[in-house]
């Protein structure tokens, strides 16, 4: 089986978020089952220069974009036994300035037609005849429809399937019409019946739920949860109507990379076998961060952007009484002012309770997730979650609303039969966050069976052999 997986990021190349975990792991996973997998993103200014060295030639052509020809350099390099492709142009993926963001341009539609164009361009060239090619959020959404208006009839394309991954619903692509002839070349009778149209505009992300053979999303209840208007950002009656083509495949971490055994940012390694040497990594996170050190108070930690998504209302609604229980806060992330405001306010206000680390910090992320108790995430909606299955991982027990994917992954702890993994809660409800919170800072003065639960938590299995598997039947389906 043959698979071209499509993203415009990966890590360790490029990253933002947790697209760029799963364009990483995903087909590593997929490559030890078995398939013949390669992953073509955009070549970023930002990319390492470690990286950089180890790139290779292959090709350079011209790419239409509506009325330009653009030039194109096709790179490769191998790592961890897949195959990567980059798709060069400086124009478009150079931007020195703003070396943090990938996304958030001007012209991203032009940046990502682009790319889009430059994709299948590229299977002309390459010794690799793709059966699928699977294709990740709104960057890549008009893939399918380009390859169904401009290549089916070309005998390297006619039997190619689609497969269109939806990372988050709340990013589309959404622009004017006017890139229809000015970027996209397309003609207007996709706008004119419907196929790519919204509210007059273009919704890219809505081209790869129309066209593409079959839609993915990365847990089984956002699946359902984005057929309902609450969910569905507009698409859900799309959503509904194509729910034919609708599968919902969780999201996996990769273990070699999120390994509490292994990890050389932690401050002490530790297994399943050795719980004991956890508190460890809590102790030393509490003093190089300015906290009381003191192993009986439980120490929450939050690992996350810092957007409303992530349920920081509920968080910020009623931290005067998370501030009165016998805890600490350990916050980690970047985001929106308002929630960066509120958490660094209370850690000056309650600094040997509170810390706040209004940054990005890939060690002290690690540490966090190690040192720490609990671990937060009440989202207001959640497609998969990553933080959660890392918390658990490094047994850390997630405290999370049932959404997304972390109704999927969180087995809430039942108090009469010792099961569960962590703790959740229904509603978006700061007092029932905050019972949750109780009850685990309730839980917590109960060693024997806080350990059980944290046993339970670190035997999850949270890896990316499940979820391939599921993906290579979804791919067997479709070829069958």
């Amino acid at each position: 089986m043959k698979v071209l997986y499509v993203t415009s990021e990966c890590w360790p190349f490029a990253k933002t978020g947790g697209l760029g975990d799963v364009a990483y792991a995903l087909p590593k996973a997929l490559k030890k089952e078995g398939v013949d997998v390669r992953v073509i993103l955009p070549k970023y200014s930002t990319m390492p220069n470690y990286l950089k060295e180890k790139l290779k030639e292959v090709a350079v052509f011209n790419v239409k974009v509506g009325w330009r020809n653009q030039y194109c350099g096709l790179l490769e390099m191998e790592l961890d036994g897949v195959k990567f492709y980059f798709i060069d142009n400086e124009y478009y993926f150079k931007r020195d300035g703003e070396i943090s963001y990938l996304y958030g341009y001007e012209d991203d539609v032009e940046r990502y037609t682009f790319f889009s164009n430059a994709v299948l361009k590229a299977i002309s060239i390459l010794d690799f005849y793709p059966e699928i090619i699977n294709m990740n959020d709104w960057h890549t959404g008009m893939i399918p429809l380009i390859l169904k208006d401009k290549y089916s009839n070309l005998e390297k394309y006619k039997n190619i399937k689609t497969v269109y991954t939806i990372h988050n619903l709340q990013y589309q692509g959404i622009y004017s019409n006017r890139v229809l002839g000015d970027v996209l070349d397309l003609p207007y009778e996709y706008l004119h019946n419907g196929d790519i149209e919204y509210y007059g505009g273009v919704n890219f992300m809505k081209s790869g739920i129309v066209f593409s053979d079959k839609v993915t999303t990365v847990s089984p209840t956002y699946t359902n949860e984005i057929q309902t208007e609450f969910y569905g950002e507009g698409l859900d009656g799309l959503l509904k109507y194509k729910s034919y083509k609708l599968k919902g495949i969780l999201n996996g971490i990769d273990y070699d990379l999120n390994n509490p055994s292994t990890d050389k940012d932690i401050f002490i390694n530790y297994d399943e076998n050795s719980i004991d040497k956890k508190i460890e990594n809590k102790l030393q996170l509490q003093k190089m961060l300015g906290l009381e050190v003191n192993a009986d108070i439980p120490l929450i930690g939050i690992v996350s952007r810092l957007v409303s998504q992530k349920g920081l209302d509920l968080i910020s609604y009623i931290m005067p009484e998370i501030m009165r229980e016998n805890v600490q806060l350990v916050v980690l992330g970047t985001g929106e002012h308002q929630y960066q405001s509120m958490f660094s306010y209370y850690a000056s206000t309650y600094s040997n309770k509170v810390s706040a680390s209004i940054t990005f910090d890939s060690a002290l992320a690690q540490q966090i997730y190690a040192g720490s108790d609990m671990f937060l995430m009440p989202s207001l909606f959640e497609p998969c979650g990553i933080g959660q299955m890392l918390a658990m991982r490094y047994g850390t027990l997630p405290i999370v609303r049932e959404t997304g994917g972390l109704r999927d992954t969180v087995n809430p702890y039942n108090m009469y039969t010792g099961e569960g993994n962590g703790f959740s809660f229904k509603n978006y409800n700061a007092h029932e966050m905050l019972y949750c919170i109780q009850r685990g800072v309730e839980l917590y003065k109960d060693k024997e069976k806080w350990i059980k639960l944290v046993e339970n938590a670190m035997q999850t299995d949270s890896s990316w052999k499940k979820s391939a598997k599921e993906y290579i039947k979804t791919y067997q389906d479709m070829l069958n």
